[in-house]
């Protein structure tokens, strides 16, 4: 028992440079005092004292604002940061080394018995806000972004934003044989069709900015295997001939790539929306022109 509130106590000093030493983390952290009571109360739950296990962690609710249902499953050096708005449902079950920031909620999606809400596995991370809904796992190591909603299943190592949530980065690929893309290639098809990915770099990735370099990818890999096929087919053929494709002209993009600049700096509008110049002839009257 000492060895785990030993453990409980060091992961405070590992995950929050603001812990300067052992009294204050002991009598000021709610995360602490939550999990503390939530051992006591699951104790409890598991004898079979289901009233006083439920009274207890609603006097922790009450307490710390964090809410820990006594039937979850906790495991070791569980670290709360913050921690007020945190909900943990019945049937969830945390891994070890698992930390959570304010407001998260491990909740359900159903009013059916048995399991209903999720499993994190050892060394998730989940962000401020964030909701994790269902009877799914979060894979160890995963990242779940601030104010993200989750609702199916994270492979271990990703990380997960928005809403509803979506991977924006693994540590390996799915596909057991990945084509490799030329980077010079891929840049000057950017380009070509005029996106930048919105000057957002990999440490910081956008969701839709990933879902269009992705197709831009597979385009360019498509390229690839459309021109080794034509390769071969004159080695086979001599008479075979090429067709020619069409041509991406810039005008054909140019209104989407005008309505993107618009929206990225409303303040500075294309030039070509502006109201024509109005001068007087004349006869004083006004003349576009």
């Amino acid at each position: 028992m000492f060895q785990r509130l030993r453990e409980d106590i060091n992961s405070v000093f590992d995950r929050d440079p603001a812990a300067r030493n052992f009294l204050e983390v002991l009598t000021n952290y709610p995360g602490l005092h939550a999990l503390l009571i939530h051992r006591l109360s699951h104790w409890l739950w598991r004898k079979n004292l289901k009233w006083l296990a439920r009274s207890l962690s609603t006097f922790s609710r009450w307490l710390t604002g964090i809410e820990i249902h006594p039937g979850a499953r906790i495991g070791r050096r569980f670290f709360i940061d913050h921690g007020m708005g945190v909900v943990i449902g019945e049937t969830a079950e945390v891994g070890d080394d698992v930390t959570l920031y304010q407001g998260v909620t491990l909740g359900g999606t159903s009013w059916n018995k048995g399991k209903r809400h999720p499993t994190l596995a050892d060394g998730v991370i989940v962000g401020a806000g964030a909701k994790i809904l269902g009877p799914f796992t979060v894979g160890a190591g995963a990242k779940i972004g601030s104010n993200a909603v989750v609702t199916k299943e994270v492979p271990a190592g990703a990380t997960v934003v928005g809403i509803p949530g979506k991977i924006v980065k693994r540590t390996e690929p799915d596909a057991a044989e990945v084509l490799e893309v030329d980077p010079e290639r891929r840049e000057a098809m950017r380009r070509k069709f005029g996106f930048d990915a919105y000057g957002i770099s990999e440490d910081m990735p956008d969701p839709v900015a990933r879902s269009i370099q992705a197709m831009l990818d597979h385009m360019h890999a498509v390229d690839e295997r459309i021109e080794r096929m034509c390769q071969t087919l004159r080695k086979v053929d001599a008479s075979y001939r090429d067709g020619r494709l069409p041509e991406l002209r810039d005008e054909d993009f140019a209104d989407i790539l005008d309505d993107a600049d618009a929206c990225a700096m409303p303040e500075k509008a294309p030039a070509a929306r502006e109201a024509p110049a109005t001068t007087k002839g004349d006869d004083g009257r006004g003349t576009n022109g």
